[in-house]
Order: structure tokens, then C-alpha cells, then sequence
């Protein structure tokens, strides 16, 4: 027989008030009432590990200041539409250098696929070839509950493609090369951040740099963007000269979206 002490023992006694000047301390039910979830809410919280473990007073688990500000943290995520997943990693304890790479500049905008393909001006096979090809993957994979601005904008850049008579099988396929060669390429970047990647480190040279990339999360994320449209614009063109003077006409250039309306007014 399980003898262990009810979290909540109906008829037990109250903890005793905590002194001036101490911090508060609440039972769930007291907790419920000052955050404005459900009981049942915390305690899934808790089965989940978004929350971190309540004190033991007697027969009694008490909840501090530390879970009212994880319990306000978890439903601004929720606000801005975070999966469960995505809101554990970043109420993990490494939430600095993480929500630099989940903040999105249109994140505000929230749609589901269909009204997401209605706004775009794509057609309805163009934006399932896309999603075939990798290239607009299920909003949970990248820690979403629904399709945002830079969504829409992608979309509707390449629903430009499809209307000045580019081939949906070209831009499928243009779409599933960037997709993989993309994949590949991050991974390596995610394991220099995370494992050190091929380097050689000094001892606590790589602790020392992971905290280094955490303090700089809300300019690494932009910098790293920047790189990567540099390095893009500049192997395009140099490959292009090759191709010239192998005798092949000129591309078009993927890189030149001047023309192209990639406005993101909803």
C-alpha cells in the first residue's frame, strides 16, 4: 500500500503564514487562485517538468515566487504559440541562447495551412509540393503551433515564381536542394555550438564559449543570417561565371527578389 502523504489532504490544516519580510509560500489550491490556472493545470505542468518541484512542509507540497514567474513565462510562450516541446526547452534553463533562434520577426501573424495557401496567392499544388519537398515543414517541428509572417512571406515569393511561369516541378525542386543542403549544413553548426563540432578546445575553452554565445544570443541569430545570405549571393555568382564561360546561358538569379512582392501585410 502506497503510505506516502497526499499532496492535498482534504481537512488538513493550512501551513502556518510565513513571517514578515519572508517570501510567500502557497499550496496548489493558493497558487491556482493567484495565477489564474486550474489545479489540474499546475500538476500537468509538473508531469510535463515545466515546473520545477514543490517543497515539502509536513503533509503539504508549497509552491514559491519561482513558480508563479515559470507559471506567467509558460503561458506568454503559450501566447505566442509555442508547442509543449518548444516551451520545455526554453524554460530548460539555456532560455538565453534559445529564444534568440525561436524569436521570428512576424511571429505575431498566426495561420493555419489553408488560410496561410488563401493569402499567399499560391496555388493549392504549389504549397503541398513545398511542404513534400521540406521546405515548409509542420509548424511543431520548429517549435509552433501554427504557420507565421516569415511562413506567408516564403510563400508568397515563391507563388510569385509560379505566376511569371516558372515550372512547380523546378521550384520543388530548387526548394527539396536548398531544404537538405540547409539540413546538413546546420547540423554541423548546431554541433560546434553545442558539442564543439571538429575543433580542438583548451580545458573550459568550450564551456567558456558556450557562455559567450548565450550572452550574445540577440545578435548571434541576425549575424549568422547575414553570413548566410552573403555567402550565398557570393557562390551564386561565382558560379555562374564558371558556368558562362563553360558556354551555358546565365541563370536567372534566385538572389534577386527586387522585383518580387515579399511584402508581409497580412
Amino acid at each position: 500500500m502506497d503510505r506516502r502523504p497526499p499532496e492535498d489532504a482534504p481537512g488538513s490544516a493550512p501551513p502556518p503564514a510565513p513571517e514578515p519580510g519572508t517570501p510567500a509560500r502557497w499550496r496548489i489550491d493558493d497558487l491556482a487562485r493567484e495565477t489564474g490556472c486550474t489545479v489540474d493545470t499546475i500538476r500537468y505542468y509538473q508531469r510535463e517538468g515545466l515546473l520545477p518541484p514543490a517543497a515539502r512542509d509536513g503533509r503539504h507540497r508549497i509552491y514559491g515566487p519561482e513558480h508563479v514567474e515559470r507559471l506567467e513565462r509558460i503561458r506568454e510562450l503559450q501566447g505566442r504559440r509555442f508547442s509543449l516541446a518548444a516551451i520545455r526547452a526554453l524554460v530548460s534553463g539555456d532560455e538565453q541562447r534559445l529564444e534568440g533562434i525561436f524569436a521570428d520577426e512576424d511571429e505575431r501573424f498566426r495561420y493555419a495551412f489553408p488560410e496561410l495557401v488563401e493569402r499567399s496567392g499560391a496555388s493549392a499544388g504549389l504549397a503541398e509540393v513545398l511542404r513534400e519537398a521540406g521546405v515548409l515543414r509542420d509548424p511543431v517541428e520548429f517549435g509552433r503551433v501554427a504557420y507565421d509572417g516569415d511562413d506567408l512571406d516564403v510563400l508568397r515569393a515563391m507563388a510569385t515564381l509560379e505566376q511569371a511561369g516558372i515550372p512547380v516541378k523546378v521550384i520543388r525542386a530548387i526548394g527539396r536542394i536548398y531544404a537538405e543542403g540547409i539540413e546538413a549544413t546546420q547540423r554541423r553548426i548546431v554541433d560546434t555550438f553545442g558539442f564543439g563540432g571538429d575543433l580542438e578546445w583548451a580545458p573550459g575553452e568550450l564551456d567558456e564559449f558556450r557562455r559567450v554565445a548565450a550572452a550574445s544570443a540577440t545578435t548571434l541569430l541576425p549575424s549568422m543570417r547575414r553570413l548566410v545570405d552573403y555567402t550565398h549571393h557570393r557562390t551564386l555568382q561565382r558560379l555562374t561565371l564558371d558556368a558562362v564561360a563553360q558556354g551555358a546561358p546565365p541563370p536567372g538569379d534566385p538572389d534577386a527578389t527586387g522585383d518580387l512582392d515579399l511584402s508581409s501585410d497580412p
